[in-house]
């Protein structure tokens, strides 16, 4: 059933403050995240992961930012310097980078996500926000949080949670909920082995997105009651959500009542991008002709830093040795020279040599591609340099034994890797 989005005067995201969990390891993304947290890995080409779940909370009218950092964060730190203190006290708008600081204890750093907002309380206490919607800073999605919280004050819900559809299989890494006919939460399981189907649909499971609304006042108490149990592991998915299933009503918010879509956009889209398969995929995708996900919807920007690049440039028109790119993404300061790309995607200021190839390939900012390589099915991270003649992506067997290669063929190439290789 829609939620009834005239029934207040104001939007309640005036009133609301965003509290973004961005201190994640990531270590699924294996060493893409071996200097930055998950939040700060590049994507789709100009933006970080981070930037979806903050541009999402401006897009539906919260001025009200907080960012919980932890996990190797000085990149993300610099990013949301950068780009996103553009919010002014003036106008009653905020932006807080929370740093994992010892608040609490000298010897407790963030000790869950509960946590991670309890060591904190007393800063969202101070603008006393109505509500506080709990975000994961690591998913790739566009959604408008006003209406979950239309929906969360016309249920009286002590906690609504986002949650989506997806396949079972795809689950054991989520939390997974089973709700009644109105979508009150019965139960809820942090990551299990066999996840609950639902019974309409066979296959398919209801999982969290990670985005929780609370009144900030009842979060505050929940989170202090939490903090003084010594059993708890004060995690929302492991403790909060589950002690609030069983005493408190909490509401299943479903994802496709707020997904924002542009008229090219004919289905839901929520990625976890936790994995080098699931990373290269959603970045990948964005290549194809209508992509699932519209980077170009002008209505619903995805903010970011956007450092001052000069345009890409293709040069060369011999033949073996022509610039050009086929169904790729090619961002500010790159230089195709003589070389092509196919259903590739370059970040700023990559710059790919003559009688190059790339193909399927996802290029983080400053990686030079030297002449006569060949790469395919590849993550070159950030500043790598690839050597004259190198060949990526043919040879399964080489690939494992010099890369970081996955299960399902895709090589992540990183500095290190090529200096192993003298």
């Amino acid at each position: 059933m829609p939620v009834d989005r005239t029934t207040y005067a104001a939007p309640l995201a005036r009133s609301a403050m965003a509290y973004v969990l961005a201190g994640g390891r990531g270590t699924r993304l294996m060493e893409l995240t071996e200097n930055r947290a998950k939040p700060a890995v590049y994507f789709g080409g100009k933006t970080r992961i981070i930037d979806f779940a903050l541009s999402n909370a401006l897009n539906s009218g919260i001025r009200r930012i907080a960012v919980a950092t932890q996990y190797k964060a000085h990149s993300l730190i610099r990013h949301l310097q950068r780009g996103w203190t553009f919010l002014q006290p003036m106008r009653n708008e905020s932006f807080d980078i929370l740093p994992a600081s010892q608040r609490v204890q000298e010897n407790q750093w963030y000790m869950g996500t509960a946590d991670a907002v309890f060591q904190n309380i007393d800063i969202v206490d101070a603008y006393a926000p109505e509500y506080v919607v709990v975000l994961a800073g690591d998913h790739v999605y566009k959604m408008d949080y006003e209406l979950m919280l239309v929906q969360h004050a016309n249920d009286s819900a002590d906690v609504t949670v986002g949650c989506i559809e997806v396949a079972a299989a795809d689950a054991t890494s989520l939390g997974v909920m089973q709700v009644d006919a109105q979508d009150r939460i019965m139960a809820f399981v942090e990551k299990p082995a066999h996840p609950p189907e639902l019974p309409d649909k066979p296959g398919r499971v209801l999982a969290s997105m990670g985005i929780y609304v609370f009144r900030r006042e009842f979060l505050h108490d929940q989170l202090r009651r939490d903090a003084q149990d010594a059993a708890s592991s004060h995690d929302f998915g492991r403790d909060i959500i589950p002690w609030m299933v069983k005493n408190a009503k909490a509401v299943a918010h479903r994802f496709d009542r707020s997904c924002v879509r542009s008229p090219d956009e004919t289905e839901t889209y929520w990625r976890d991008v936790g994995t080098l398969d699931a990373y290269f995929a959603a970045n990948i995708d964005l290549t194809d002709v209508v992509p699932e996900l519209d980077l170009y919807d002008s209505e619903w920007p995805i903010w970011t830093y956007s450092g001052i690049t000069p345009p890409a440039k293709f040069v060369h028109d011999v033949d073996g040795r022509r610039g050009m790119g086929v169904s790729s993404l090619v961002s500010g300061g790159c230089i195709v020279s003589g070389a092509v790309l196919h259903n590739s995607l370059l970040c700023e200021h990559v710059h790919v040599h003559s009688w190059s190839n790339v193909d399927h390939g996802v290029l983080l900012p400053y990686v030079d591609v030297a002449r006569h390589a060949r790469l395919s099915n590849v993550i070159v991270d950030a500043g790598v340099r690839i050597p004259p003649g190198l060949v990526v992506g043919e040879d399964p067997a080489l690939d494992a034994a010099r890369f970081r290669r996955t299960e399902r063929g895709i090589c992540l190439v990183t500095q290190s890797m090529l200096d192993r290789l003298g």
